[in-house]
């Protein structure tokens, strides 16, 4: 999955999960590390979530397990990087690109609360500057899906 924060990555992998997939989640490992309030996380910080993240991962698919990884992996870099780490297991990797207007991923974050992991709350000049710096992925990078993270209006 990938995505700026509150496109709706969290939502649309739990579809995953109820079709079978280990859901592996960034929110939910930073959540468990002690990290509820304070985001964007200080680099140390992040980086052992990121790390946990590629462990449990890699842990998955040595399992043999089909994974959904919920993270924003907002660089092309970043989802090359997890896309070699798929190939490495024998997986066949499919980016999800969740795909969400930028006023209504906006409104979204600023509606959360920190009531739970995937809950996480942004400043709003964060939020902006993560959906504005997001590298949208284009299919040169490789098996590509797009998905609405929003309903059509009814108007």
């Amino acid at each position: 999955m990938c995505g700026p924060a509150g496109a709706g990555k969290s939502t649309h992998a739990r579809r995953y999960a109820a079709a079978g997939y280990a859901v592996a989640s960034v929110d939910e490992l930073a959540w468990q590390a002690g990290h509820a309030a304070a985001h964007p996380l200080p680099d140390d910080a992040a980086g052992r979530v990121a790390d946990a993240l590629r462990a449990r991962v890699e842990d998955l698919l040595t399992d043999g397990r089909d994974v959904v990884v919920d993270s924003s992996f907002w660089s092309r870099a970043s989802r090359d990087d997890y896309r070699a780490l798929g190939a490495a297991h024998g997986a066949e990797v499919l980016v999800v690109y969740v795909e969400t207007p930028r006023d209504v991923a906006l409104a979204r974050v600023a509606a959360r609360a920190a009531a739970h992991a995937h809950d996480v709350v942004l400043a709003p000049e964060v939020a902006a500057a993560y959906h504005d710096g997001f590298e949208v992925p284009t299919p040169d990078e490789g098996p590509l899906e797009v998905v609405p993270g929003h309903l059509p209006s009814s108007t």
